[in-house]
């Protein structure tokens, strides 16, 4: 009977019903996201970045957006708080042909296209019939404050090319000086365009240098011309002639970094171009390549889902770009994208991005952890001032450790979850490394004193009510409530852990920490549902909450209970204005109770609504224009990884638990996990 049906209808219809895709259309590359219909009205760029400098693209030739670098803040702009710094633009270029300086409207088939794999973006057009151009961007990964631009340039009949490399001053930094330098070794000359700036309040030299890498052989170079535009602007250039057919390259090295990172970032910058200069283009191009070889160890495969592939692998490069292991950073909301939310660290890092991070890359992991164990003292400062114990965290971080939250947001004094979100973040190092010398010198730190703040945080009013009143929930439309389901449970998980540390470490543990966790309430209402706060009547909610009991504090392991909140709050999420959050906690613990369609719907809603062009970048809301909203594709590789990969992390290490895919995919292979690099499959 099916197939005679099959017979009456069109063909292509009988593909659509089968779940194939028209022969007209092109399957998804899991590693490349190419733009070959580029709208500059219409378009958000894509960032390179090795976890240190990011380099955010625009649809111009030649041009960069931003150039991002981590740990450099100022207080200027909105909010009287740090601010990210955009740094120098080093890699702005013009190129002219025949005394023509190409613009937009001189590039015909212009495309772009980011290599996830290599990480890099091509740029390629035509000019006329005279040449056709290709470019390429690189934060070399294993050069964390230097970057590569990579030209290629063939001639379609004889030209005349000018080629120029413009530092620009980013319109914030002040005090602006310009060098240029000719440093001449018996087989090279090193020229060398270096400026430096101060940060707005002077708290910070900013430098950056770059200088051109040139195939021929020593003598045959062409002469470089430096000139003076004005006092935020200078060039390097160089001309040549070009036959038809003939292929020309050059690339640009440059390094940018500042008084944070380094006592002496003048002479630095100018060191580390003439480092990379002199290892050469194939050499930095070579060192980049085998660092994320490296990193993609850890990936995930996914089989009957080619565009959630290729989503995925844009979700782990984008985490993997915006931190890097060995430093003490932690990535804000927009990693490194752009100066979004100041550049500022939020539990978005310790609870959305971490856990993804950590089960694949606990190197990278430790260095956020490591941001938080730094920033301790501050921590405890702050809750002096509070009146309290221990360790109280600021909802908003930037270098100092202050609380650096605008004084109109209430999330600033009231959003206390946070210091649980940071000691949770720091036991599950520990649950996955095995690592009792860590946790003895950094975790356990975090863990008692994140703990003995929450023992004098709560209000002791008679058994089980040890009240945590006046906070702003993790639902931030709830401000000033009492016992919000999250932050409750949040400490419980909290002083359970800093017991459970210290009997590992044969440390005795405060007796108090244990006695408040069991008084610390978990509200329900009338039918059974965990209530988020205690006036909450059901209104809408900007993020999750309640459902973040059962994944990932476990406070809430019944499957009834979390399908029945589930069920509950699932309806309570608008369709605009919330971030791209809790739909990905729905999809994995709709995984987890085996139901593959709701988890496939809340996996395709956690970020297909808020994807931008060209190049699929996260906006944080659906109909957002904010990209790269790191925050959320942490979400979403949590549900891949925990909910249909079934990942767990226990005390005992990462175990796999039963699970389900969602219905359109085969299977999913999850490699390089923990620090033993283990791999672990699902499929039907």
């Amino acid at each position: 009977m099916l197939a005679s049906f099959r017979c009456g209808l069109p063909l292509l219809l009988v593909w659509l019903l089968a779940g194939f895709q028209p022969l007209t259309a092109q399957t998804p590359d899991p590693w490349r996201i190419t733009a070959d219909k580029i709208d500059p009205s219409n378009y958000y760029g894509v960032t390179v970045a090795n976890g240190m400098l990011g380099i955010v693209s625009a649809p111009v030739p030649f041009q960069v957006k931003n150039v991002v670098l981590a740990g450099a803040y100022d207080q200027y702009g909105r909010g009287r708080v740090s601010n990210f710094l955009n740094s120098f633009n080093l890699l702005n270029m013009y190129l002219e042909v025949d005394g023509h300086r190409l613009n937009a409207q001189d590039a015909t088939n212009f495309r772009q296209q980011l290599d996830m794999q290599r990480a890099s973006l091509t740029t390629t057009f035509d000019y006329q019939d005279k040449a056709s151009i290709s470019y390429t961007y690189y934060a070399l990964r294993h050069l964390p404050f230097t970057v590569l631009l990579d030209v290629s340039i063939t001639a379609k009949k004889d030209v005349a090319l000018t080629a120029a490399s413009v530092m620009e001053v980013p319109d914030a930094l002040r005090d602006v000086q310009n060098y240029y330098n000719e440093i001449d070794r018996p087989h090279t000359t090193l020229s060398l365009l270096t400026s430096s700036a101060k940060s707005p309040t002077g708290k910070l030299l900013l430098c950056a240098s770059n200088s051109f890498l040139f195939e021929e052989p020593h003598g045959q170079e062409p002469r470089i011309i430096h000139e003076m535009w004005d006092n935020n602007m200078h060039l390097i250039k160089f001309s040549r002639s070009l036959k038809a057919g003939q292929k020309y390259a050059y690339a640009v090295a440059g390094s940018s970094i500042t008084s944070a990172h380094h006592p002496d970032p003048l002479n630095e910058a100018e060191r580390l171009t003439i480092f990379a200069r002199l290892e050469g283009r194939q050499r930095l191009l070579d060192f980049h390549a085998k660092a994320w070889q490296d990193l993609w160890r850890s990936d995930i495969q996914i089989t009957g889902d080619a565009q959630a592939q290729q989503d995925v692998h844009s979700m782990l490069y984008h985490l993997y770009s915006f931190s890097r292991a060995g430093t003490e950073y932690s990535p804000s909301p927009m990693g490194l994208s752009g100066l979004g939310y100041n550049g500022h660290v939020f539990w978005d890092s310790d609870l959305w991005m971490f856990p993804a991070l950590l089960v694949l890359h606990p190197d990278i992991a430790k260095s956020m952890v490591e941001y938080r164990f730094r920033r301790l003292d501050m921590a405890r400062r702050n809750a002096f001032a509070h009146g309290y114990q221990g360790a109280m965290y600021p909802w908003e971080s930037a270098d100092t450790g202050v609380e650096e939250t605008p004084v109109w947001a209430l999330s600033g004094p009231f959003e206390h979850h946070i210091s649980a979100c940071v000691a949770l973040a720091a036991w599950q190092y520990y649950c996955v490394t095995q690592d009792k010398e860590w946790l003895r010198e950094k975790g356990w730190p975090i863990l008692s004193a994140t703990a003995d703040f929450w023992a004098s945080r709560v209000e002791r009013n008679g058994p089980g009510r040890y009240d945590i009143k006046n906070v702003v929930a993790a639902d931030e439309w709830a401000e000033n409530v009492d016992n919000d389901a999250f932050t409750n449970a949040a400490a419980q998980a909290n002083l359970q852990a800093a017991t459970d540390a210290a009997k590992l470490l044969g440390l005795r543990a405060n007796p108090d920490w244990l006695h408040v966790a069991q008084n610390i309430p978990i509200l329900h209402l009338p039918d059974g549902t965990t209530q988020e706060h205690a006036t909450y009547h059901g209104e809408g909610i900007k993020q999750g909450d309640v459902n973040l009991l059962a994944y990932p504090l476990k406070t809430v392991t019944s499957p009834a209970q979390i399908r029945k909140d589930l069920t509950y709050y699932e309806t309570r999420v608008p369709n605009e204005g919330t971030p791209a959050m809790t739909q990905a906690i729905f999809s994995l613990l709709y995984a987890r109770l085996g139901d593959g369609a709701k988890a496939q719907h809340f996996f395709q809603d956690a970020y297909v609504p808020n994807l931008l062009p060209p190049f699929r970048v996260i906006a944080e809301t659906k109909g957002g224009t904010n990209p790269y909203f790191a925050t959320g594709a942490g979400g979403v590789l949590q549900a891949v990884l925990m909910g249909f990969g079934g990942l767990d992390i226990t005390p005992a290490g990462i175990v796999q638990r039963k699970t389900t895919l969602p219905t359109n995919w085969q299977s999913v292979k999850i490699t390089g996990v923990g620090v033993q690099r283990k791999t672990y499959s699902v499929g039907r």
